[in-house]
């Protein structure tokens, strides 16, 4: 049987950065004491990098570089590495999750609105 995804308009941000989403908010108050960051915090949608089976200076398998330089983002599924040049979609349900480039290129096209 073959089936055709459904249209669905979404909104997608290019990440490269931490901040780099609209959501991401790193300049928000501290959730436990309500003060003020003096710098930027990490993203509230995509995070630092973080996973205990490598470190920061590991190259990554898909774009080669360091694993410093990626994000991390939970997702419905679990939490998943965002290289810098991925795009996140938010998803039907206000979900996030990261596509790479190649894909959401062949995937998705931009719409007028």
């Amino acid at each position: 049987m073959k089936f055709r995804k459904k249209p669905v308009i979404v909104d997608a941000v290019r990440w490269h950065r931490n901040g780099d989403h609209p959501d991401d908010d790193v300049m928000r108050r501290y959730e436990d004491t309500g003060g003020m960051p003096d710098s930027p915090r990490e993203g509230a949608v995509v995070r630092y990098y973080r996973t205990p089976s490598m470190d920061g200076k590991t190259l990554c398998q898909y774009c080669d570089e360091t694993m410093h330089m990626h994000g991390w983002i939970d997702t419905l599924e679990g939490g998943h590495i965002v290289c810098p040049g991925d795009w996140i979609i938010t998803g039907i349900k206000g979900e996030f999750y990261p596509v790479k480039d190649e894909i959401f290129q062949l995937t998705y096209e931009a719409v007028n609105e």
